[in-house]
This record gives structure tokens, sequence and C-alpha cells, in this order.
């Protein structure tokens, strides 16, 4: 009769993957780094060939007015192809607060500036291939200071909705990006009354 501890126990199925070897295959800095890395798999098979995609972290904020309006943009995202509504949303600089990025993009994108800021999360866009980090704020008693800054490659229209005109937006698809869509709906779920 064999007991448990008589015998070697097998590696554990979940555990992080150990990298052995990687590979830059393009990079266009700050924008986006393509890796190909040697992998080897708590089975301890290796994997010569798995791919990630290396995008900036960027700040998303979900801003309220004292009325109970979000403040929301309207804008081109050439990635889905169309006029899409969104949070303010940018990059993170180097060595920036992810928060005074989301105040930064409020700001900028807007002309809004908030009181009450809650962190949701930091959020993987792709759990596989990475694909940058999203870091999630709400901002209450969100109220407008200066007019936004203008951006020729970012031209965006200031929107405000109710939570209602924000669930039937999502519905009718104008936020057509899954950063957005997930954005909104985590602060609606923990902060939108």
């Amino acid at each position: 009769m064999e007991l448990p501890n008589d015998r070697s126990d097998p590696p554990p199925r979940l555990a992080p993957w150990r990298i052995l070897d990687r590979r830059e295959l393009l990079a266009r800095p700050p924008w986006l780094s393509v890796q190909q890395e040697q992998v080897r798999l708590p089975s301890g098979r290796v994997v010569d060939d798995f791919y990630r995609v290396v995008l900036p972290e960027f700040a998303l904020v979900v801003p309220r007015t004292p009325e109970g309006l979000f403040v929301m943009v309207r804008g081109y995202k050439h990635g889905a192809g169309q006029i899409a509504l969104s949070p303010p949303a940018g990059l993170i600089s180097p060595g920036e607060d992810p928060r005074a990025a989301a105040e930064r993009e409020l700001l900028e994108e807007t002309g809004y500036q908030a009181v009450g800021w809650r962190r949701i999360g930091r959020y993987v866009a792709d759990g596989n291939r990475q694909c940058g980090a999203m870091h999630l704020y709400f901002a209450d008693e969100a109220r407008r200071t200066v007019a936004p800054q203008e951006d020729d490659s970012e031209v965006l229209e200031v929107e405000l909705l109710s939570r209602d005109q924000l669930l039937s937006a999502i519905d009718r698809g104008e936020i057509a990006t899954l950063a957005a869509a997930a954005g909104v709906g985590l602060a609606l779920t923990m902060f939108g009354d």
C-alpha cells in the first residue's frame, strides 16, 4: 500500500511559467514591442515560440458630476474603425503615477476636475499576450474648470450622460472598445448608484 507521503508530489498544475529566453522581434517605443519567449510550463514541457505583444499601460477614468451625470468623450477610434463613446483615457508616461495620469487625461480631454477619486484596479488587456494594462478610476464631483485641450490627432466632443443613457450607449454598441465597456461597467457596478 502506497501512502501519500511515500511518493514525490507532481509539479503544481497552476504555477507561473518560467521564461527561459526572450527575443524582441519588433520595438517601436513607446508604442509597441513584440517578443518571442521560450517558456517552461509547470508540467516541464518547453514552448519555444510563445509571443507577447507589449503595449504601454494606460489610465481610464469614469467621472460623475455632482448632478449624477457621467462625463464621456466621443471621438474616432482607429483600432475600432468608428466614432465611439468612451471615458477619458490615455497612456501613462514613464515614471508617472497612474492616478496622476487619470487626472491629467480627464482635464486635457474634457476640461473637468474631480474631488472624489477611487481606484477600481489594474487590469491586463489580454491575459495571454499582455497588450497593455488599464488602471481604472472612478472620479466623483467632477466639474468643468477649463476648456478641453485641442489635438488634431484626437478630436473629441464632451458628452454628459445619465446612468440610463450610458447603459443604452453600451447596448447600442456606441462604446466600441473593451477597455471602455469594462471600465464603465465596473464603475457603474461599484459606484454608479
